[in-house]
Parts: structure tokens; C-alpha cells; sequence
């Protein structure tokens, strides 16, 4: 484990009463544009919550150091839980409108009209969302999220992977071919996006390191429980974050609620909060499922080959979407990371170059459209490499050169001007 700044302890020891301390316009132009999109995918990836139903009264807990709570983390056993997570996030986007839809597949096309977890889990990016979940080892778990008459569920039992929308009554199948192999891990949901505080957690915390201030500040009641409360923040100067905070159970180790509070101050960007857990093993039954009589199934097979004959609309995605930074930039020519720790950024593209070309896949009223979102967020700007637009959320930010190069990383948009000017 690398070294770390401090190892403060609870607020025991504290005084009574004190508190711890240039494409071508039209279609080639949109799609050159579609990466800054992939923002809110990889913001999914690396956010935390509004400050979420915390019980009142600080528990008088046993000194612990940042060390030790992170071994303690690390060796938490726990396989078998249900609760209630509630997920509020605040990226400061404009509404997508049209605009996102030019770069996702109307329903029928093999997107989101089949409950493909790819798109669905794709709405926790933003607002508030209620889940259910529940887990039984790596390979029974189940996801919920409830919305106003409809609910989406992602179950997986051993070799089965099952999603089913309610409200369009439309069933996605996929086979684990990894499901009781030894020595596989267990594969992440479809979209790879985190939804419980421990997944948020195990992100950020894989990838502290020398960049990362660590302490333990106090202590809180979270679901009803105990808990320790970590702290991280960036050391590095330019990040976008302000600091990373988890709540550990007390008993178990598991991470009770995340939030992460941007840099620039105001509500957490999103908080991912346990308001009811129970650590008892779930009922069999509720891993189980059979899809409803009249529900349309689609099998992942059959999807993915309707992708192909289609030509691939993906946006692009990260490796690594752990804070700090971005990890490794997305594979192909050019492409690297700038940088280290929390004001790592991911270059897309080789300085210089052509600007990338293509079908937006929704004709020029779709190009207009998304340009017309894209150019909601952009903010020009100029330096030695050119000039370019930098499109803002409060954590991620892109700057896309008139030549096509993409930087895009949880840094500040003068850091992202600063690494294209000395990125040679």
C-alpha cells in the first residue's frame, strides 16, 4: 500500500462538542464530435452522490487509522446483503434532447428497445434513481431500479444473465461463460457501471496512491449502522474533484455511502447512499426468473450480430474508470495518457492529424441536433497546439482540437489547454 498523507483518527479524541477537522460541416462534423458524448459514460464511472440520509448522531467508535480501515476494507468477506441504495447525480448537464439520441439506436434497432443493460443502466448518469439490490456470491446478484409504475431488474444466476423492463415488457438474455470457472473473476454488469457504494468505493480506492491524501474523519450512522468515515483527496493541483468520501460499516467493512464533492464547491456531484441493509443470506427465489408470458426476448447473440450488420455506433469507452484519473486512454493510434494520479488525462488521437470522419447514423437533422447540444457545452479556446472547444461537466472535461485530437480527463479545463499545449 503507498504511503499516505495522514492517518487522523475519529473524533473521540476531540475537545467535547468540537467536530473533526475542423471537420467538414454536416454529418462528418458530428460524428468527429461524438467523444466529448462519452463524458457522461465515463462520469458514471467516477462520481458520487448529493449527501444522502445519513442517520443523525455521531457513534462513539474505537480509534482506527486510514490504514487500517483500508485493510479493513480489503478484507471484507461479505458475499451475501440486500437493501435500498439511492443514487442522486449532479453533472450540471443541459437537457440531451434529441441530441443523444442521434448516437443511440431507437428501440427495434437493438439498443434500448431491448432492455440491453448497455443503455439502461446508462440512466443513472443523471437525477435520482431508487435500487434494489441484492447479492449471494459473485454469482447471484440482482439489481433493481424502480421507476413511476415500471421497474428494470438485472439478474444474475450462475450461468444466466437476465434483464427484464417492465414497462415495455421486453426480456435481454446473455449466457456467463466465465460462471464457476476457476480462477475467473466475476464478469461486471453490461455497462460496467457501478451502483452500490462498494463498487464505487473499490474504483477510487484501487487507484489511490501518492497523489491521494487519506484520513479518517470521524464517524457517522448510515442505513442504521455504524460507520467510519474515509476521506480522499488529490494532493495534485488542477483536479476537478474536491475529495472522495466513504463511509465504512464498522462491523463488516463494507462501504456504506460514497459522495464525492467537486473542487469547485456546492452540492456533491453524486452520492450513492445504502438507506436500508440487511447482511442475511436473500431468499433463493429472489435470483430467480422466467420471463413473463408475451414478453419480447432478445438474446445477446442475435443483438450483437444486428450491431454488426449495422456498422458499430459505439461512442468510445475508457479502461479504467477509477478515480484518480481516467486509466489508460481508449486503444488505437495515438492514443495515450498525459499525466499522473488525479489530474491523469486520456489523449485520444495523434496531435496533428486529420480530424476523424464518418456517419453520424442519423442523417443531417440528427447532426444538427447533436451539434446544436454539443455547442451548449463548448467553450473555445486557443494555445500553441491551435485551437480547439472544451466541453464542461462539473467533473469530467474534454477539449476537442480543430484537428480532431481529443483530451479528456477530472481535471480543470486550464489543465486540459496545458497538456495539449506541451503534448508534442
Amino acid at each position: 500500500m503507498a504511503p499516505y498523507e495522514s492517518n487522523k483518527t475519529s473524533g473521540a479524541d476531540n475537545e467535547p462538542g468540537a467536530r473533526p477537522a475542423r471537420p467538414r460541416a454536416g454529418r462528418r462534423r458530428a460524428a468527429r464530435y461524438a467523444v466529448p458524448v462519452t463524458v457522461v459514460g465515463v462520469a458514471v464511472a467516477t462520481i458520487g452522490l448529493v449527501p444522502a440520509l445519513a442517520d443523525s448522531g455521531d457513534p462513539d467508535l474505537p480509534k482506527i487509522s486510514a490504514q487500517q480501515l483500508i485493510e479493513k476494507i480489503a478484507a471484507s468477506d461479505t458475499e451475501q446483503l440486500s437493501g435500498t441504495v439511492k443514487i442522486s447525480t449532479d453533472l450540471g448537464l443541459p437537457d440531451f434532447g434529441d441530441a443523444l439520441s442521434s448516437f443511440v439506436p431507437e428501440a427495434g434497432e437493438g439498443g434500448s428497445g431491448s432492455a440491453d443493460p448497455q443503455s439502461k443502466l446508462m440512466e443513472l448518469a443523471s437525477g435520482t434513481h431508487t435500487l434494489r439490490v441484492a447479492a449471494d456470491g459473485p454469482e447471484r446478484t440482482k439489481l433493481s431500479i424502480l421507476g413511476k409504475g415500471s421497474e428494470y431488474s438485472l439478474i444474475q444466476n450462475e450461468g444466466d444473465v437476465w434483464a427484464y423492463d417492465s414497462g415495455s415488457n421486453q426480456v435481454f438474455h446473455a449466457k456467463d461463460v466465465t460462471a464457476g470457472a476457476p480462477g475467473k473473476d466475476a464478469p461486471k454488469r453490461g455497462a460496467d457501471v457501478p451502483a452500490t457504494p462498494k463498487e464505487f468505493a473499490d474504483e477510487v480506492l484501487k487507484a489511490a496512491g501518492d497523489t491521494t491524501s487519506v484520513t479518517v474523519d470521524g464517524s457517522s450512522r448510515v442505513a442504521g449502522r455504524d460507520a467510519y468515515k474515509l476521506v480522499l483527496k488529490p494532493k495534485q493541483a488542477g483536479s476537478t474533484v474536491g475529495s472522495v468520501q466513504i463511509a465504512v460499516d464498522a462491523k463488516t467493512g463494507v462501504p456504506l455511502k460514497f459522495t464525492l464533492v467537486p473542487a469547485s464547491g456546492g452540492s456533491a456531484i453524486v452520492d450513492v447512499s445504502f438507506t436500508k441493509v440487511d447482511f442475511a443470506k436473500p431468499a433463493a427465489s429472489t435470483f430467480d426468473f422466467t420471463p413473463p408470458k408475451g414478453a419480447e426476448v432478445t438474446e445477446a447473440d442475435d443483438l450483437a450480430d444486428a450491431k454488426n450488420d449495422k456498422g458499430s455506433k459505439d461512442l468510445g469507452r475508457f479502461d479504467g474508470f477509477g478515480l484518480p484519473g481516467l486509466g489508460s486512454a481508449q486503444s488505437g493510434a495515438g492514443s495515450k495518457t498525459l499525466g499522473e494520479g488525479w489530474s491523469t488525462i486520456a489523449r485520444i488521437g495523434e496531435p496533428g492529424g486529420s480530424a476523424a470522419s464518418g456517419e453520424s447514423g442519423r442523417g443531417d437533422e440528427g447532426a444538427g441536433a447533436a451539434q446544436q447540444f454539443l455547442d451548449s457545452l463548448g467553450d473555445k479556446v486557443s494555445g500553441s497546439f491551435g485551437s480547439g472547444t472544451v466541453y464542461s461537466t462539473r467533473l469530467i472535461n474534454a477539449l476537442v482540437t480543430d484537428d480532431g485530437t481529443v483530451y479528456v480527463g477530472a481535471v480543470t479545463k486550464d489543465a486540459l489547454v496545458k497538456a495539449a499545449n506541451s503534448d508534442g
